[in-house]
């Protein structure tokens, strides 16, 4: 059986294994780096951090291994005063000359800065050998977010950006970074992409506030703007199918798109619903749902993907399982959302 739950600190050299496969900015191969963000993550569950600051980490459990195999996050908002949230707005400008008789649409990149930003989603890893599973646990890793968003609502802001990973080359180098940011701040994609988790200024003082057109780019360049990459494609149409839509923006150190959803528009969040729990789960009209509860003790907060059956307005049945997993009894009240 497999379980999401909160992490907690005591998880870093799992979670440091699983970020290996990856080793994003957002959950970067460095023991330092996850140490602090387990440590955010402990605070952000137990609400000792200011709401606005919170950022929660789930670990996906392979419990026959007793084996942390994926992870997914939230941040409560990513764009303050103190570290604005910074993008290119990918736009046009339209040219036409009477003289010549002759009209342009120049695609234009000009840098964005929000200071009172979305809820983000990201971190999202599971490690190769258990995609593609029975279990839906990709979705299940995924979805978790939303369910939880619902159960704390007002912690979260009333829009969810997910900046999705461009195409990018096989040392993990981005050829817009090397085309455009490297020209204007000297740093290496990799250098400039760790600064930016904590300080963002050198964007502001360096980057042109004016548009750029990026006809002046080479065309294998201009090809990736806005690109999903092909590994991040299944992520791409998951968040189209539940209300995300791109947002004509990019990142502006790789090119990958952001897109974005109203908070209380997408469908996990909208149609979450507590119901009480009952044995069963294994008749007629069974439906995927992400099954989550909070309680006292360690883990708070656990979820499990599962298959349940409506019994009545506000019941379903669960298997035994899933409920010896999510560690509660028939009656008991549960969060759940269909997928």
């Amino acid at each position: 059986m497999f379980r999401i739950r909160q992490a907690y600190r005591e998880d870093v050299e799992q979670v440091l294994a699983v970020a290996e496969h990856l080793d994003t900015v957002n959950l970067p191969h460095d023991r330092g780096v996850i140490e602090g963000i387990l440590d955010r993550a402990e605070r952000s569950f137990t609400g000792e951090l200011p709401a606005g600051d919170r950022e929660f980490v789930f670990v996906l459990e392979d419990l026959a291994k007793a084996r942390i195999i994926g992870t997914s996050m939230i941040y409560a908002q990513h764009g303050t005063k103190r570290a604005p949230h910074i993008f290119f707005r990918v736009e046009n400008d339209e040219r036409y000359s009477v003289t010549l008789d002759r009209y342009f649409v120049h695609q234009t990149l000009r840098i964005g800065y929000n200071y009172n930003g979305p809820t983000e989603i990201g971190g999202l890893i599971l490690l190769p050998e258990y995609r593609r599973n029975a279990h839906a646990l990709g979705k299940a890793l995924s979805y978790v977010r939303f369910l939880f968003i619902r159960m704390h609502r007002p912690i979260f802001r009333d829009h969810v950006l997910s900046e999705l990973l461009p195409p990018l080359e096989n040392d993990g180098t981005s050829k817009l970074w090397e085309a455009l940011g490297q020209k204007f701040t000297g740093l290496t994609y990799q250098e400039a992409d760790r600064l930016s988790k904590d300080n963002k200024e050198f964007i502001h003082a360096l980057f042109p506030d004016d548009p750029i057109h990026t006809e002046l780019l080479p065309e294998a360049v201009r090809g990736l703007i806005g690109q999903v990459g092909e590994e991040t494609r299944a992520v791409e149409k998951m968040l189209r199918r539940i209300g995300f839509d791109y947002a004509e923006q990019i990142d502006p150190f790789d090119g990958g798109p952001h897109f974005v959803a109203r908070t209380d528009e997408i469908t996990i969040v909208r149609d979450a619903a507590e119901v009480a729990v009952r044995a069963g789960g294994t008749g007629e009209g069974r439906a995927w749902a992400i099954v989550a509860v909070e309680t006292p003790g360690q883990p708070q907060f656990r979820a499990v993907g599962a298959r349940v059956t409506p019994i009545e307005p506000g019941v379903v049945g669960l298997s035994d399982d899933a409920r010896r997993v999510l560690g509660i009894e028939d009656g008991q009240t549960v969060w759940l959302s269909y997928g």
